[in-house]
């Protein structure tokens, strides 16, 4: 029940030490609700702290998680700020200093080589996945008393503004550990810069005080489970449930696609129709080759979008066809009010560890 993904090659540490700090950002398209927690969160945290009267910074981060669905019942005022994040646009709420508190924000940006596109190899790419995906189990029935455990590994990089100036701040690479159950009212979440080394719960009810609904872009293990397998099919409640969001309906569909890819554990039929459904995006293509934020080397399924001149990347093992993690490159042009440039890495996300455990905070090395 364990998809345990291979580990960076000795040759590849240089770029590990590269991704420890990142890029970001003018957000890729629907991906509002994981900034909107992420800020809900933080805001938690401040109120409960002594200082929380005092100009702490606060910031959101990267692409939301599909899983990470539950917000926090917050005062008004959160959701004043929690505007910033329908901009599409992510900065640090000016403070007058830096954010020393997450200790996230530590550097450089990381930019990378421009990988190829090849508007022809992409659906011989993903009829090849597709292939290699049926021959590998996804996760067995799940119990309802267990939980969907995901381990990654992430970095990017954030707008700020300290004193009405604004700078492009890295943030490092770090882990980030998700449990969540199977019909979504139990989970945990551990994040380096965004929980303490406790974590926090997921569980609850929304900001209006009901009990959240399995989507597309917030759904639940069970949810998975009942999508359609057809990949006409599949594709057709992708766009009927997605739109009006994103910039485009085919970046929001192919970001949603991604979105259940890159954070959530799919039964293996569901994962090959994905995969399918995929092919048949407009504008979708292969790129050479593309780096995950493990380091690891790989080739990617990738598409443009148009309105910002960043690239998504989904990063595939060059040999198995596993999936590795996801990536964001500025492609075109600038964004960020002009200082993300070409070749600057907006994102970058690796998948580690996907498992079905036991109890929160179990890992699969404890569960045996």
């Amino acid at each position: 029940m364990n998809a345990n993904l291979s580990q960076p090659h000795p040759d590849e540490r240089g770029e590990i030490e590269h991704l420890l700090p990142s890029a970001e950002r003018e957000l890729p398209a629907g991906r509002h609700q994981f900034h909107k927690e992420r800020l809900m969160t933080r805001i938690h945290d401040d109120l409960r702290s002594a200082d929380a009267a005092s100009a702490r910074p606060v910031r959101t981060a990267k692409p939301r998680s599909p899983f990470l669905h539950r917000t926090i019942l917050l005062p008004a005022a959160a959701c004043v700020l929690a505007g910033t994040i329908a901009t599409g646009a992510v900065f640090l709420v000016d403070g007058g200093a830096a954010d020393n508190g997450s200790g996230v924000a530590s550097g450089p940006v990381l930019t990378t080589r421009i990988g190829a596109a090849d508007p022809k190899g992409a659906t011989q790419l993903l009829d090849r996945i597709s292939l290699a995906a049926a021959t590998v189990s996804g996760p067995s029935p799940v119990r309802e008393d267990q939980f969907v455990y995901i381990g990654t590994k992430s970095a990017g990089s954030h707008v700020q503004r300290v004193n009405g100036k604004s700078s492009l701040v890295g943030d490092e690479l770090h882990m980030r550990q998700t449990w969540n159950s199977p019909d979504g009212t139990k989970g945990w979440l551990i994040e380096a810069g965004t929980t303490g080394p406790g974590g926090i719960t997921l569980a609850g009810p929304t900001e209006t005080g009901r009990m959240p609904k399995a989507t597309l872009n917030a759904p639940t293990y069970n949810y998975l489970a009942a999508l359609p397998t057809d990949p006409d099919v599949l594709l057709r409640k992708i766009y009927t449930e997605t739109r009006g969001k994103g910039r485009t309906p085919d970046q929001e569909a192919f970001t949603t696609i991604g979105d259940l890819l890159r954070e959530s554990y799919p039964p293996a039929a569901l994962t090959v129709a994905l995969y399918k459904a995929a092919a048949k995006i407009p504008g979708v293509v292969k790129v050479d080759d593309a780096v995950d934020a493990a380091g690891r080397h790989g080739v990617a399924v990738a598409r443009l979008d148009e309105t910002s001149g960043q690239r998504t990347e989904w990063i595939f093992d060059s040999t198995t066809l596993a999936f590795l993690g996801e990536r964001t490159v500025q492609v075109e042009g600038t964004s960020g009010e002009g200082l993300i440039k070409p070749g600057t890495v907006v994102f970058t996300h690796a998948v580690m560890t996907r498992a079905i455990v036991d109890r929160i905070k179990q890992t699969p090395a404890q569960a045996g």
